[in-house]
């Protein structure tokens, strides 16, 4: 039985990809005005940004470091000069991104109708930012608890994370769901726990993997966990 669900943020709730996309393009646009490579910003920078936050989920570098090397990439491959202070320079970023918070249309409504429900967010963002999204998109209190791997110590797809975010809702995985859209985070990856999980393929992209239900906008939640 459903006691519990979890919800991904980035790309679930909050359109992440929208705002880093206008943000690093905004970004660039005041550091080299009519460069000729402006239209590819986006696709850059999306590319470069799972490898380094991976490497600091990892423990590899720390959250301010990564930042730097993501910028510092970003620069050598769109061929603009390297800032001189890395930090300012994805501080100025983060200034365009916070400016694009938005959260998706249904999904206010979505929670709202999940009432008699624990609910809870699980991100891998940290911890500070990713509150300050939810209090942004007008979520705050309203989608129980943000955990991240700063305060589970475990970043998903790690079995931790899940087993984690379920005893902080004070559930057993299998009575919690996890809803997200990313395939490896949000769906085959809490499975091991007996959690059971939703993909929320937005774009329609392709079929979800055998065994896991697909939904297409959160507006179809309450109806799969029967509330209509």
């Amino acid at each position: 039985m459903t006691r519990g669900i979890l919800f991904d943020l980035d790309g679930t709730l909050l359109d992440h990809r929208a705002a880093a996309n206008t943000a690093i393009t905004a970004w660039m646009s005041g550091r080299a005005p009519g460069h000729p490579r402006l239209d590819e910003a986006a696709g850059v920078w999306t590319a470069l940004e799972e490898p380094h936050l991976a490497a600091w989920q990892r423990g590899e570098c720390s959250w301010e470091d990564q930042r730097r090397r993501r910028i510092r990439e970003f620069c050598l491959e769109i061929e603009i000069t390297v800032p001189g202070d890395l930090d300012a320079a994805f501080a100025a970023f983060v200034e365009h991104y916070r400016r694009g918070w938005v959260a998706y249309p249904d999904a206010a409504r979505a929670v709202a109708a999940l009432d008699g429900f624990r609910l809870g967010v699980l991100t891998n963002g940290t911890q500070e930012m990713q509150e300050a999204k939810v209090r942004a998109i007008g979520l705050g209190g309203l989608v129980g608890p943000v955990l991240t791997g700063e305060v589970l110590g475990s970043f998903k797809p790690l079995a931790a994370s899940y087993t984690g975010a379920a005893a902080a809702l004070g559930l057993a995985p299998e009575e919690v769901l996890l809803v997200g859209d990313d395939v490896d985070k949000d769906v085959t990856g809490p499975a091991v726990t007996g959690m059971r999980s939703v993909w929320l393929d937005r774009h329609g992209t392709r079929p979800a993997p055998a065994g896991f239900p697909r939904i297409t906008s959160l507006a179809q939640l309450p109806s799969l966990v029967g509330r209509a």
